[in-house]
């Protein structure tokens, strides 16, 4: 089985890569290839996945290149995790917003919307590559934003599946709290990437939801970093980026007054490719769980596990609404669990959604819409629509001023602008 990652000089790759190694029984990967322009970042990733899965007496065969063509040849599937434009643009995504009253983040708001324009042209081709050179290879993405993404890759016609790692944070999260197998634990997941809700948490078919927000609701409203009193109001416990939207003003002047997470981020990777320039390392370092990503490496690997062995497992993913979400268009793209096998991902019925849930999952998925609109056909005028639709925008002369501060830091990324 031939594995390729695009973005493979990620500092996340280690992650990847050590659940390759110890979940080969779930995924048997005989050849794996890092795939990514920045050789100088490269070359020291995959040296350490080759100590990795050697410390680890994994046999498969680890080779990185530039060549995403060669990459995708016989590859089974193509996991996607890159980002245009690196920390710097990231950093601009969580700055300029700022500047006017609004949230600075990378996937949601004014800075989601850039990263979004930034990042569908460069993954459509490279999804048109990988179907000219193999057309049955399984795309999955976990690249941000995971919604906006993965609705370009279907609408495009692509075999794709979005994944995100907040629903099995929350499973070992709460598996832990309960001290139970996280196996044991299944989550009443609902809504759009980043813009979810778990609305029951069932333990042999029990919904201890209750009894995980009595007992254990101010350690998971911190982890949230939410209000308590919030939680036990809303009866759900929210994914961490509700917070731009439930506490926006709150965050803004909280954001203006530290670091950008891209600038913490950058530090750390600075100090996390140094690590991986030892030979001597051969396993993911600590520091590795401060970067993010916490348990991709599992969901990665059951999500691709399930779309090339056909097991029909339920796993979280994003993917096509049709009908999931009645309310919402088919072609919407929603954050959901789903029969997984080599067919793609069937959503599971959910119950109808709350409206105090459902009149923002509409507005998001509105904004998404005029979203891939805009990194489609690119204009100033769709950015502005698009910047409208959202939510966490919504006024006219907001709109006006993030178009403009939006073009003025991305020219360089749109061949439109």
């Amino acid at each position: 089985m031939k594995l390729a990652v695009v973005g493979g000089g990620s500092t996340y790759t280690p992650e990847l890569v050590d659940g390759i190694a110890r979940l080969r029984a779930t995924l048997p990967v005989t050849e794996l290839v890092l795939v990514d322009p920045d050789t100088g970042r490269l070359e020291p990733v995959g040296a350490l996945a080759r100590r990795i899965l050697a410390r680890q007496d994994h046999p498969a065969r680890v080779s990185w290149t530039a060549d995403l063509d060669a990459a995708a040849d016989g590859a089974d599937a193509v996991l996607l995790q890159l980002r245009v434009g690196g920390q710097a643009a990231r950093h601009q995504d969580e700055t300029w917003p700022l500047e006017c009253g609004c949230v600075g983040q990378e996937t949601t708001g004014a800075g989601g919307l850039a990263k979004a324009l930034r990042t569908v042209p460069v993954v459509l081709d490279i999804a048109e590559r990988v179907r000219r050179r193999n057309p049955a290879a399984w795309i999955v993405d976990f690249t941000n934003p995971v919604g906006i993404v993965t609705r370009a890759l279907l609408t495009a016609g692509h075999r794709a599946v979005g994944l995100c790692n907040v629903a099995i944070g929350f499973q070992r999260k709460f598996a832990a709290l309960l001290g139970v197998d996280p196996r044991e634990v299944t989550l009443g997941h609902v809504g759009l990437n980043h813009l979810t809700w778990e609305r029951s948490v069932r333990v042999d078919g029990r919904d201890v939801l209750p009894r995980l927000l009595a007992e254990h609701g101010e350690a998971i409203a911190a982890d949230l970093r939410m209000p308590r009193e919030l939680l036990d109001r809303l009866g759900v416990v929210p994914s961490y980026y509700l917070r731009y939207f439930y506490r926006h003003d709150a965050v803004v002047e909280e954001l203006r007054t530290r670091p950008s997470r891209a600038a913490e981020v950058a530090d750390m990777e600075r100090e996390l490719l140094a690590m991986y320039r030892d030979p001597a390392l051969d396993e993911k370092p600590a520091l590795l769980a401060k970067r993010g990503g916490a348990f991709y490496s599992e969901a990665a690997v059951a999500l691709t596990s399930s779309l090339l062995s056909g097991t029909g497992d339920v796993q979280v993913v994003n993917t096509l609404n049709n009908g999931t979400l009645p309310f919402l268009p088919d072609d919407a793209v929603v954050e959901v669990p789903a029969a997984v096998d080599g067919q793609g991902a069937r959503p599971l019925p959910v119950r109808p959604l709350e409206p105090l849930f459902a009149g923002l999952v509409a507005g998001v998925t509105a904004y998404e819409h005029l979203a891939l609109e805009a990194a489609l056909k690119g204009g100033r005028d769709r950015v502005f629509r698009a910047l409208l639709a959202h939510p966490l925008v919504g006024q006219s002369d907001s709109a006006d001023r993030l178009t403009d501060a939006l073009l003025a830091h991305n020219r360089e990324h749109l061949a439109w602008a």
